[in-house]
């Protein structure tokens, strides 16, 4: 397909694009973990700036794009929280900091509240914009970690049976997972989350459109046997009323007991930070296979690295 210019929406991504990129990831991966310094692409990206505009919280998705960079040989600028450090403050719109930052930068990494903000960035921008995360809408570069290590950990996604479970209603994780899991052969979805929190009804559409075959459960045990992911969310409090929260807090969980339900070669995985739906000790975090959410971030940085270098080489 043609070079993206700006990376918004895992809809824009097709499979030319997708092995592309996971074979640089794989590159960079290898290289990086043999500590073999200096690394071929240290100055891949010297003489770059990347302006980092968060106006919501981060630490995987911002600490891993700046390290990135860096790691890229280039720069970064910015602050962690735009919403009280930026003009954004006296009342300028998105539209006008853009137009500003797009002078100072070569590359920007927006997440906002907004879920049509990376949109209306890159409309205004002159050098590419990444969405780091868009209101409850979507999360691009999350979607492709999460396509990687599922890739890398069992060996492909076609034919998969993956299970997405907590706030569907509110993660645009598990939205734009669901997106780009149209683009493989064979896949199932089962939708497992509280009745106040299921899954909207455009993701339902577009999987039907796509002849994707999903479900919805209500039994967490019922489906662990027989999956090959369980994608686990946390109940997003700060998207809600503190009603719904307290309807849905603690509904699903993934213990010990539920984790030894799972198969041998099934994996566990979530988008971090997760709170009480995850109840593992250390250890079985650090010994036991399935556990992949630790790999899952860490991989952040080589697919970050990775997308860098396809926007601004």
């Amino acid at each position: 397909m043609e070079k993206l210019k700006h990376i918004i929406r895992t809809q824009d991504f097709d499979h030319e694009f997708l092995e592309s990129l996971f074979k640089r990831t794989s590159e960079i991966k290898n290289e990086l973990v043999s500590g073999k310094y200096p690394y071929s692409f240290s100055d891949s990206l010297n003489g770059r700036i990347l302006a980092s505009l968060f106006y919501e919280e981060s630490t995987r998705t911002r600490f891993s794009f700046e390290s990135a960079m860096l790691r890229l040989g280039g720069e970064v600028v910015g602050t962690e929280a735009a919403k009280l450090f930026s003009s954004a403050t006296k009342g300028e719109s998105l539209e006008d900091t853009i137009r500003i930052v797009d002078n100072y930068a070569h590359v920007i990494v927006l997440r906002h509240k907004q879920d049509d903000a990376a949109e209306i960035a890159a409309k205004y921008s002159e050098v590419p914009v990444i969405n780091a995360g868009s209101g409850k809408g979507h999360h691009p570069t999350q979607t492709l970690l999460d396509l990687y290590t599922i890739n890398e950990e069992l060996g492909g996604i076609d034919g998969k049976k993956i299970a997405m479970i907590g706030d569907l209603a509110n993660g645009r994780t598990v939205r734009s997972l669901a997106y780009i899991l149209t683009k493989f052969k064979d896949v199932e979805i089962i939708f497992i989350a509280p009745e106040n929190l299921k899954m909207k009804d455009d993701i339902k559409k577009h999987l039907r459109e796509h002849k994707i075959k999903f479900s919805e459960k209500s039994s967490l045990e019922e489906v662990l046997p027989y999956i090959d992911i369980a994608y686990i969310t946390r109940i997003q409090k700060e998207r809600m009323s503190w009603w719904n929260y307290r309807k849905s807090r603690g509904k699903y969980k993934i213990g010990e007991k539920e984790l030894n339900l799972m198969k041998k070669d099934a994996r566990l995985m979530h988008p971090l930070p997760h709170v009480e739906e995850i109840c593992l000790s250390p250890e079985i975090e650090q010994t036991d296979i399935r556990v992949a959410y630790f790999r899952q971030a860490d991989n952040g940085l080589y697919v970050r690295m990775a997308l860098l270098e396809y926007l601004l080489k």
